[in-house]
């Protein structure tokens, strides 16, 4: 009748914990929200997904994104834990719990999109997951060693980051840092990744 599906980042991929879901439909966003991730992700079913074969049947289902392949991630997976649990309350399938007023509002995005290295080199990256950027701000630098050039990788749109390239080597074309882009930007989004740390241990 419900479903959580858990996924990590793609290969030398980090990401922000967050849910991706069809927050169009009520009921899936409830229980969305009630995850306790920064980051909400209205997301399309894709066609042979599980999140569309699951449509097909009325079934909610939220897609829990967080960390990296491959690497073990303590907040991640403490932050996924306490998810499924908090779902399970909101479904009356567990006691609720005493409100604390520790959850974090999530931020909801409508859609999300990479910025590429502009050029193939040695990348260094300057932003964090879960910072928030503007238009124009520098994420990180891409050197070439043979050119002895530095070239910056610039945001080309505000939002904030939820997923990064971990490689020390990218080359053109490569995507390197994922930045959702907000309908409400509210206030205090900037500091939403080391709150996230902080409420989930590190």
């Amino acid at each position: 009748t419900y479903g959580i599906d858990l996924h990590t980042g793609s290969n030398h991929r980090t990401n922000l914990p967050q849910v991706r879901a069809n927050l169009d439909d009520p009921e899936t966003e409830r229980l969305a929200r009630s995850f306790g991730v920064p980051v909400l992700l209205n997301s399309a079913l894709r066609d042979g997904s599980l999140r569309a074969a699951a449509g097909d049947l009325g079934i909610p289902i939220l897609l829990y994104e967080a960390g990296e392949a491959l690497r073990y991630n303590s907040v991640a997976i403490r932050a996924g834990t306490k998810g499924i649990f908090n779902v399970m309350r909101a479904l009356e399938m567990l006691t609720p719990q005493k409100n604390t007023g520790k959850n974090q509002k999530p931020y909801i995005a409508r859609s999300s999109r990479w910025v590429r290295a502009p050029e193939s080199g040695m990348l260094r990256t300057t932003r964090a997951l879960g910072t928030q950027v503007s238009k124009g701000d520098v994420l990180g630098y891409i050197d070439d060693s043979g050119r002895l050039e530095r070239v910056k990788i610039v945001a080309a749109f505000e939002g904030v980051i939820i997923g990064r390239l971990e490689l020390p080597i990218v080359h053109e074309g490569d995507a390197v840092f994922h930045i959702a882009r907000f309908k409400d930007d509210s206030n205090n989004v900037a500091d939403l990744g080391e709150t996230f740390h902080l409420d989930h241990g590190d």
